[in-house]
């Protein structure tokens, strides 16, 4: 079978526009196909709920790495996080982590909140102030029934 050069071509402009999509998904949001992971931190979380491997962590609004590893220790059953930080982004020793929320209907990220230590934190240094995520239910919960743990209280 031999082909049509008007095929040929349209095929070639498939291609084209394909690739041009492509490379316009990547750079709108902000994915790299090469993974720059950081310098890797520890943190331990009651609940770490949402948070997946690659889920980002953001410090006053800003991406500055992502989490690397999230396994469950079975000795304490806490939720053990590694994320990895842009080597760029010093962090103050007393810094603290949490899990947060973009709003009711969003997706979930980890938060640092940088500390005033004039010393930082090296690489494998883990977090000692953590905040676990909130779940929706129970704060719903809290604010219909008005107790702090969703039960009632015995009088």
């Amino acid at each position: 079978m031999a082909y049509r050069t008007w095929e040929v071509l349209l095929g070639a402009a498939v291609m084209i526009v394909a690739a041009v999509f492509v490379v316009f998904a990547l750079r709108t949001t902000g994915t790299t196909l090469t993974q720059t992971t950081g310098y890797p931190l520890h943190a331990t979380f009651r609940s770490a709920e949402g948070v997946r491997t690659g889920t980002e962590v953001r410090l006053a609004g800003v991406k500055i790495g992502t989490v690397t590893a999230l396994a469950l220790n079975p000795q304490t059953f806490r939720a053990e996080l590694t994320i990895g930080v842009d080597p760029e982004i010093q962090l103050p020793l007393d810094s603290s982590i949490q899990v947060a929320s973009e709003g009711l209907l969003g997706g979930v990220f980890v938060e640092i909140l940088p500390g005033g230590d004039f010393e930082n934190l090296a690489a494998g240094d883990t977090f000692q102030d953590t905040q676990s995520a909130v779940s929706l239910i129970a704060l719903l919960l809290r604010a219909f029934t008005g107790s702090g743990d969703g039960e009632e209280a015995a009088q």
